[in-house]
């Protein structure tokens, strides 16, 4: 069984060089597995610290829930 568990929030630069925001939703089968449905949020950013601000606004994100990767 996986236990790398993706962090919810993911903040990455697009073709653009903008930042966006991916909305990750954790859920587990009847085996335990995680199973990962992302949302990428239609607004972009200029600064990753702007992304995790909006994501803390509106998402009750907290430190250490953000990936880059």
């Amino acid at each position: 069984m996986s236990q790398d568990v993706p962090r919810p929030f993911l903040v990455a630069r697009d073709d653009t060089g903008q930042f966006r925001l991916t909305v990750r939703d954790v859920r587990y089968n009847s085996q335990g597995y995680p199973i990962v449905t992302s949302s990428l949020q239609a607004e972009s950013f200029k600064t990753a610290a702007a992304a995790k601000n909006h994501a803390r606004e509106h998402f009750n994100a907290q430190a250490g829930q953000y990936a880059t990767k």
